[in-house]
């Protein structure tokens, strides 16, 4: 059993939050230990002060040799991976066997796979043959699957951040729980990128945080983050982010160059200027080409930012308008140019979702006075935003596939990454498509949306377990000299196991 020396323990919750069974609560400043405790001996790890010691209690325990883990299960118990449990002092892999509806083959002669990798159980050790390797026929195709779940150290998550907001610089750290899980990555057309996770950061000081938190993501928990010298974001898979406490509703239509060409008969009709705010591309309507083809000249309007080419300058990331640095419209004029610009002329400033709406009139002085914008500009604005799409979290996650993953379907490894890359294996993970890194090794990426939620886990080693199948033809499996002899029936496999089929609602997985 763990356990606290009660005078060394400072109660600062770190293994509270990081243990996999939620055994562990604060009790008076300290930690205590609950019957639900697999030691796993996790938070004797992570402990800073030393204050917790696993001790081994083998009273109606079961010892699970599935990963080098080795948790001390307690009966009715789960272990730390939250899918072995001791039921009346077996070891079980306690879930439905997940398998997806009406197996056929889809276009590109793209085999299904006979059942997924979800609740199938671990290949251990590596040299063992996976838990399940099923055969059936598919369309008159004898078909093979092979199925594991499989524990990655090589695992992460590149979360896409669809948002015109500001989050961070490029290589800023992410943080959860003031743990180190990640960093931003350089952004694409309208979304910002996170890497989570990774083998450096799984086998770091903070790799049960990072495992945790692409577990969370896969089960569509919210999960709040705060990047270095930037936002406190809340993310959860396929729903808005909430930034700083405020939910997004938006990503950008395009750069402002791209807005300012798309709109620019529009934008001729409610203004004489129109500047873009973006953080890439600020457009300037009057100098911008689209703007010179509908008629425009250049009116004599400078914007903020460094300029590109003609109608394009590069603007500055930051927390204000339109994701720029810029806090209130009238900063986004850097200068007019008296010998150009005439006195009525007015200029709309906005952003490239149409969120920002302010219209300024050049003074016979000089000046800029803001005035209301007309029911024309507003209409053309919120056409703007219409043409946006929502803002929302979205996620792949990212693995390498090593020893268990391909000794337990073959004897020899290479013959397998070999079948996977030339396309006579087709590799899936959850029953949901992977893509294939190019290159030596199986390395996949796959939508966590695609997964149902509860497929992913993750063991204190650190590393996370995802499901993951081989199918092919049986005449390939015999070819690549897989585990021949220990091929079933799918019929006998079902017989045996509660199914689950990929149609139905997997909350409770």
């Amino acid at each position: 059993m763990i356990k606290v020396d009660a005078k060394t323990c400072t109660g600062c919750k770190l293994c509270v939050r990081e243990c996999p069974t939620g055994a562990i609560a604060l009790q008076d400043g300290v930690a205590v230990v609950g019957e639900g405790c697999a030691e796993c001996g996790l938070c004797s790890k992570l402990c800073p002060h030393g204050a917790v010691q696993r001790q081994t209690d083998e009273r109606g325990r079961v010892k699970c040799t599935l990963c080098p883990v080795e948790c001390n299960i307690a009966p009715g118990y789960w272990g730390a991976c939250r899918r072995y449990r001791n039921v009346d002092g077996r070891l079980l892999r306690d879930a439905p066997l997940v398998i997806p509806a009406e197996p056929r083959i889809e276009t590109e002669r793209k085999l299904p796979p006979l059942i997924t990798g979800i609740g199938a159980g671990t290949t251990a050790p590596c040299f063992a043959p996976a838990p399940y390797i099923v055969e059936g026929e598919v369309d008159g195709v004898d078909v093979v699957t092979v199925v594991s779940e499989v524990p990655l150290s090589y695992s992460g998550v590149k979360v896409k951040i669809d948002t015109n907001r500001y989050l961070g610089e490029e290589g800023a750290k992410v943080r959860r729980d003031g743990r180190t899980i990640g960093l931003v990555t350089t952004e694409e057309y309208g979304a910002k990128m996170l890497s989570l996770g990774g083998v450096n950061i799984l086998h770091g000081k903070s790799g049960s945080t990072a495992a945790r938190t692409i577990v969370d993501l896969a089960a569509r928990r919210p999960v709040e983050v705060a990047i270095e010298k930037g936002a406190r974001v809340v993310l959860q898979l396929g729903q808005p982010p909430i930034i700083d406490g405020r939910q997004d509703e938006k990503m950008r239509i395009g750069c402002g160059s791209a807005t300012t060409a798309m709109f620019a008969p529009l934008f001729k009709e409610i203004a004489d200027e129109v500047i873009i705010l973006d953080p890439e591309i600020t457009g300037l309507f009057s100098e911008h080409q689209a703007g010179r083809a509908v008629g425009m000249t250049w009116s004599g309007v400078v914007p903020v930012g460094r300029k590109s080419t003609i109608g394009r300058y590069f603007g500055e990331a930051g927390p204000g308008l339109g994701g720029t640095k810029i806090t209130r419209a009238r900063e986004a004029i850097a200068a007019i140019d008296p010998e150009v610009a005439r006195p009525g002329m007015r200029i709309l400033v906005t952003d490239t979702t149409g969120s920002t709406r302010a219209m300024f009139r050049l003074l016979p002085g000089g000046e800029l006075e803001e005035i209301e914008l007309d029911t024309k500009a507003q209409a053309v604005l919120d056409l703007i935003r219409e043409n946006c799409e929502p803002a929302r979290v979205s996620a792949l996650y990212v693995a390498g596939l090593g020893g268990s993953s391909r000794a337990g379907v073959v004897r020899y490894p290479i013959k397998l990454t070999e079948a996977v890359h030339r396309g006579l294996v087709r590799l899936t993970m959850g029953g949901a498509p992977v893509w294939l890194f190019p290159g030596g090794g199986i390395t996949v990426a796959v939508d966590l949306e695609k997964l149902p939620p509860g497929a992913i886990t993750w063991v204190p080693t650190p590393a996370t377990v995802a499901p993951v199948e081989y199918t092919m033809p049986r005449e390939v499996y015999a070819a690549i000299e897989g585990h021949l002899g220990q091929v079933r029936r799918l019929e006998d496999v079902l017989q045996e196991r509660e199914v689950r089929y990929l149609t139905q609602d997997f909350r409770q997985l």
